[in-house]
């Protein structure tokens, strides 16, 4: 089956359009984060998201680790997916499908060694589905996503093959690997940011030939 695709790092309403139009089911729009590429202002991601057709998944990265906080971001932003690109560390994830049960969760897993497929594989019990990324939020300025590196597979690849929910796979994909990727990994779907820009904008060039790739 082919994966379903999550363009991220969108900047704008037509860069939003591009990527729908070349085949992207979904769309990344950035809050604010400690470092890596894409942030936008909140105000700008209401404003594209509620312009996208509600069949597109329009997904909120928030680095807030908090309930209360993600669903004060969800508030300024609207989005129909959140994506919690750290980890939950005040309140749980049933507080926060009580408090928003028509908007999909989807948390970030860092695959860095084995913990990260143990952790993927309890967190996927409790949330709509997982993004596999190459971050690492442990460093003193975490990363959080954007890296543009690829990780481990193998274990991005136990991860989907245990867990209960989609998995996403992020980190460094592009028209040259996502072949290989999807062959070693065989995600649900897959997340790309550097790998379809140029300088940063949104390249459609890159576009066409990434769904190319992928068939």
């Amino acid at each position: 089956m082919k994966p379903k695709v999550k363009v991220c790092c969108i900047g704008s309403l037509e860069e939003a359009n591009l990527a729908i139009e070349h085949g992207a089911s979904a769309i990344g729009l950035v809050g604010a984060m400690p470092g890596g590429p894409g942030v936008i202002p909140d105000k700008l991601i209401l404003e594209i998201a509620s312009e996208i057709s509600p069949s597109i998944a329009t997904f909120l990265l928030t680095s807030e680790t908090s309930v209360e906080g993600i669903i004060r971001h969800h508030e300024k932003t609207r989005c129909n997916t959140i994506q919690i690109v750290d980890k939950l560390e005040k309140g749980t994830y049933t507080k926060l499908h009580h408090a928003l049960p028509a908007v999909r969760l989807v948390q970030v897993i860092h695959v860095i060694d084995e913990t990260s497929v143990k952790e993927a594989i309890i967190v996927s019990e409790q949330v709509d589905a997982l993004l596999l990324d190459s971050g690492n939020p442990d460093i003193h300025v975490k990363e959080l996503g954007g890296t543009g590196r690829t990780h481990d597979w193998s274990l991005s690849k136990k991860i989907v093959d245990e867990a209960s929910v989609p998995v996403f796979l992020a980190g460094g994909l592009n028209v040259d690997n996502v072949g290989e990727s999807i062959e070693v990994v065989q995600p649900w779907g897959i997340d790309l940011c550097s790998g379809v820009r140029t300088n940063g904008a949104l390249d459609k060039n890159k576009l066409e030939d990434f769904f190319k790739a992928i068939g």
